[in-house]
């Protein structure tokens, strides 16, 4: 059975995934009404696939986020949860009350019922547990970034590249968000005209400090705190934001300036509270970034500049803010504008009608669906499961010995999966974000080195 084959789609659903009415106006066509609208054929698919039993590894706080996520899900049953601190695996049994405990994650991989595994441990930890998961044959879907040293990381892209049997799916969630494939064809069709910068920041008032009941656990639970474990703020966080911009402008930074220190949180930490970094791309494109622990005004956001409008993009929200000598693009008329202090923002969505641009109100999404992380989730299952029954239907017809026909034979099947970041997107992010951390913390401009994206 062909994942995608599924009549299982509603209304809403259909909507949420299509954006060819508002990608056709951007183009230049007429409005489409909803019922009218037909997928796009590079649109980002929304499908049901059978079930795929799941394991989580790492079940802090983006651990049971991931728990709760599956939990709605209906083809992502968890059977087991694993983590050596004993709170944390009561609390995820909470969440996945029919999973098996582990405290080992050894243990766990060689549970025969475990078909894939997510892994959600601090960073630093990461190398250690995907290459065993890799090793038992299990799917695997990893937190980005990758991991803490770019020898770590070049290993895990290893691995991921050499376990032919194995979807290995890295958690650069943005790029299964449909929202983000719309605004990536927006952006590319042209329709901001060129772009010539853009920036990103990430502002929270908070310590990344966590209270633990023991020196030992304490240690351990702020790994973000040290600089022997953690890559801080850019890699933390900036990594998503900055993987998105690179995806929209179509190319790779070439060199990185960088400045941040312990600004607030003194407190014996060596990770910079407060951060910027300027990024370099080719054609003199320059990308800004800046995040601190300090201070939450204007919270976060990524922002393109064209020269003919300006796009913000704020989670999953998007506006175009165009400039007086601009063409005017036929769908404005009935798109909805909203009004940022001297300017007017005119949205843009992805599953945009008429009706919904004037001005209704959408449906309450239900927690933890039709987030970022729950379309990078689904596209996990669902082609996981495409690999899985790829490989029963190859060893079943072929040599299964033939690794060179067994690659090209999933190689095919490409055009069923879903859209999700893999190693290589997840390897580039990693290896950018590293050295972006090793400007900072140095205060220099670092140009980056072809060899360091080889595998």
């Amino acid at each position: 059975m062909n994942p995608q084959d599924s009549s299982d789609f509603n209304r809403r659903d259909f909507l949420k995934g299509t954006s060819l009415a508002t990608l056709m106006a951007a183009m230049g066509g007429v409005p489409l009404r909803a019922e009218d609208a037909k997928p796009a054929a590079d649109a980002p698919k929304k499908a049901s696939s059978p079930p795929v039993n799941c394991a989580v590894i790492g079940c802090g706080l983006r651990g049971r986020e991931i728990l709760n996520t599956l939990a709605v899900m209906p083809n992502a049953p968890v059977v087991a949860v694993c983590d050596h601190y004993a709170p944390f695996l009561n609390r995820a049994k909470t969440a996945a009350p029919k999973a098996e405990g582990y405290g080992d994650y050894k243990k766990l991989l060689a549970n025969q019922a475990v078909q894939a595994v997510l892994i959600a441990t601090p960073t630093h930890q990461h190398r250690e547990i995907t290459e065993a998961a890799l090793q038992a044959g299990k799917h695997v879907y990893l937190e980005a970034p990758l991991a803490h040293s770019l020898d770590d990381a070049r290993a895990i892209a290893r691995a991921a590249q050499a376990a032919l049997k194995s979807n290995f799916q890295a958690g650069l969630q943005m790029r299964s968000d449909p929202q983000r494939h719309f605004l990536l064809q927006f952006i590319r069709s042209g329709a901001a005209g060129k772009a010539v910068s853009a920036r990103a920041q990430w502002h929270k008032k908070e310590s990344w400090r966590r209270a633990a009941p023991s020196p030992e656990r304490e240690q351990e639970l702020n790994w973000r705190l040290s600089s022997a474990t953690s890559n801080g703020l850019i890699a933390e966080v900036g990594l998503h934001q900055l993987d998105v911009l690179g995806w929209f402008l179509k190319a790779r930074p070439v060199a990185v300036t960088g400045f941040g220190g312990v600004l607030h949180w003194s407190d014996g930490r060596d990770v910079p509270d407060t951060i910027q970094a300027v990024f370099e791309f080719p054609g003199g494109t320059l990308l800004s970034y800046d995040a601190t622990l300090a201070n939450s005004f204007d919270a976060d956001y990524e922002m393109i500049y064209g020269t003919d409008s300006a796009v913000m993009i704020r989670a999953n929200k998007a506006w175009m803010f165009k400039e007086v000598d601009s063409p005017l693009l036929g769908w404005e008329v009935y798109a909805r504008k909203d009004e940022f202090y001297k300017e007017t923002g005119i949205a843009l969505v992805a599953n945009a009608t008429k009706i919904v641009a004037q001005g209704d109100k959408p449906v309450e999404d239900a927690p933890y669906a039709n987030t970022s992380l729950s379309y990078a989730l689904e596209a996990f299952i669902s082609n996981t499961y495409v690999v899985l029954s790829g490989v029963e239907d190859f060893v079943a017809s072929f040599n299964p010995n033939d690794t060179a026909a067994l690659k090209e034979y999933l190689a095919g099947l490409a055009k069923s999966k879903l859209p999700a970041a893999g190693w290589p997107e997840g390897y580039e992010a990693t290896v950018i974000a590293i050295k972006a951390n090793e400007a900072i913390l140095k205060k220099q401009r670092i140009t980056f080195e072809k060899e360091w994206f080889q595998v």
